[in-house]
């Protein structure tokens, strides 16, 4: 069984309960070991649309990492979503953040682990320090927490809160 730590956000009718949909969903995929307390967030890229509620996932699957891709964009529309543009609203989004400690480059199925922005995310990185604040990104070598305060550094403000 491999550990895929995933991200899930939501900013389209309830996303509460569009997130509790997704985590219960996810079983069928492996088994959900810890999810980090949910966190509203602003919209990043596009800003006209409604606050975002993110949370983080640890599942232990058997699914091969292009498998599990798969088997979460089945999940993603049979859970309502839509394909609209990058960084739009959406009923649900889920994302693999890490796959063991794998560095995964595959084109052919557009599947990047760790993913690309998460250094660059608050609503991720909040969220995951509450689960795994001393993993160390295999990329970047620096614990999640480390990259959390960079961040904020960087930004000066907080932009997102837990609810």
């Amino acid at each position: 069984m491999a550990k895929a730590v995933l991200g899930l956000g939501s900013n389209q009718g309830n996303s509460k309960e569009n997130l509790d949909r997704a985590i219960e969903a996810l079983s069928a995929l492996g088994q959900v070991k810890e999810v980090a307390p949910y966190i509203l967030s602003e919209p990043e890229g596009y800003d006209a649309q409604p606050d975002f509620v993110n949370s983080v996932v640890i599942l232990s699957t058997p699914y091969k990492p292009a498998d599990l891709l798969k088997k979460l964009k089945e999940l993603e529309t049979r859970l309502g979503r839509v394909p609209t543009f990058r960084d739009g609203p959406r009923v649900i989004d889920l994302d693999i953040l890490f796959y063991d400690d794998e560095e995964i480059f595959d084109t052919d199925v557009m599947l990047f682990v760790p993913h690309p922005r998460l250094a660059q995310r608050e609503f991720v990185l909040k969220p995951l320090s509450y689960l795994l604040p001393d993993y160390v990104h295999p990329l970047f070598q620096r614990s999640v927490t480390q990259l959390y305060r960079e961040l904020m550094r960087k930004k000066g403000k907080v932009t997102c809160k837990i609810l």
